[in-house]
């Protein structure tokens, strides 16, 4: 591999020792593999720099004459090579790669090679279900109290008319011949070969020449199941809830996925929520804000209670009732209804309430606007 630099690609100096190069190889190597989504192309290079520099002989001949020539010294000696000389370029394994020695490398790649050195056999592993969402409305009561309530989810099954196979009934599939089965082929040779899904069975390992009418030959079709969750007191306008083992199925034994539920709340006609606390807007007259008043309040929980209004209240004042909210998820306790007053001013007048109005202006002795005069 002439004009490059193994140096430069293993991203070592050129005074690294042994130890700094084999550490350098490692972190490429796992980088830059195929199976693990790297370019083969530069995986060669590093491997191919490996072999060089890991091997004292091969390294001084590189730094001598800036190319290892497999052994065999170029025409002229320390002069260097010619451009066209034969004895030039890679003296790697076939196909390209090197044939580095994997025994002080331990498990370099781990579970990349699940198959020897040829990078045959990868095992199947199960895998666990996929995870499903649902968006849940509720009333404003449900989302308070709770309930237990039906949905409809949709999620992937074993196709009951095949049995799962992708088979017409009375038939099977057969093994793929072009990789036995496995599901994947071998390209490269030695220790550092390494596989690719099977192109002819698309990686499955299985050739079905007589689909399944029902499933199409995929094994599964989606079905709407219905599944009864139980919705706590207390949930929250776009709060996600999990229920645990009601997604899809798993495969090879594995574990259903999750079903996550979304809870939306309808609007309820004066109450709201703030988290755990319900909000509720009382209208107060402009008499009753002055001069104070005790007024029945509805709570969430049904019922109503006392509430007193000082005189002299401002618009927007708050005041707390303890423990008549929402109740707290997890069981711990509830929230407050919290009552905001908001003062109505009459948007029509008799001619005598114009004129109370304008005597009680005419007694004030203190100025609203002092404070931006």
């Amino acid at each position: 591999m002439a004009d490059k630099d193994y140096y430069d690609i293993l991203g070592v100096a050129k005074t690294a020792t042994a130890d700094e190069i084999k550490k350098a190889f490692r972190k490429q190597a796992r980088k830059h593999h195929p199976d693990a989504g790297g370019s083969e192309e530069k995986f060669k290079e590093i491997n191919e720099a490996y072999e060089v520099l890991s091997d004292d002989e091969k390294r001084q001949q590189y730094d001598t004459y800036g190319r290892y020539f497999g052994g065999n010294m170029p025409p002229g000696g320390a002069g260097g090579p010619g451009a066209g000389w034969p004895g030039g370029g890679f003296s790697g394994g076939a196909g390209g790669y090197s044939t580095v020695d994997m025994g002080d490398l331990g498990d370099l790649f781990g579970n990349l090679f699940s198959g020897g050195a040829g990078g045959g056999g990868r095992r199947r592993s199960a895998h666990r279900g996929a995870d499903l969402q649902y968006d849940l409305t509720l009333t404003f009561e449900e989302a308070l109290t709770g309930t237990s309530t039906k949905v409809d989810v949709k999620r992937t099954e074993s196709c009951a008319t095949c049995s799962g196979t992708g088979a017409k009934p009375g038939t099977s599939a057969t093994t793929c011949p072009t990789c036995s089965g496995t599901g994947h082929v071998s390209q490269g040779q030695g220790v550092f070969g390494f596989s690719r899904p099977c192109q002819r069975c698309g990686g499955t390992g299985r050739i079905i020449e007589h689909p399944c009418t029902t499933c199409k030959g995929k094994g599964a079709v989606i079905r709407v199941k219905p599944l009864t969750v139980n919705i706590p007191p207390g949930v929250t306008d776009g709060g996600k809830l999990r229920f645990a083992g009601k997604g899809e199925p798993g495969t090879g034994g594995a574990p259903a996925g999750d079903l996550y539920v979304t809870t939306h709340i309808k609007e309820h006609p004066y109450f709201s929520r703030d988290g755990a606390d319900v909000v509720l807007d009382l209208p107060v007259t402009i008499t009753e804000a002055a001069l104070g008043t005790e007024v029945m309040v509805p709570t969430p929980g049904g019922g109503k209670v006392k509430l007193k209004v000082p005189a002299g209240t401002a618009d927007g004042k708050v005041f707390r009732v303890p423990g008549k909210g929402a109740p707290k998820l997890k069981g711990r306790g509830s929230g407050d209804l919290k009552v905001r007053v908001k003062i109505v001013v009459p948007q029509k007048l008799t001619s005598k309430q114009k004129d109370l109005l304008r005597e009680f202006e005419s007694l004030r002795t203190d100025d609203v606007r002092a404070h931006i005069a």
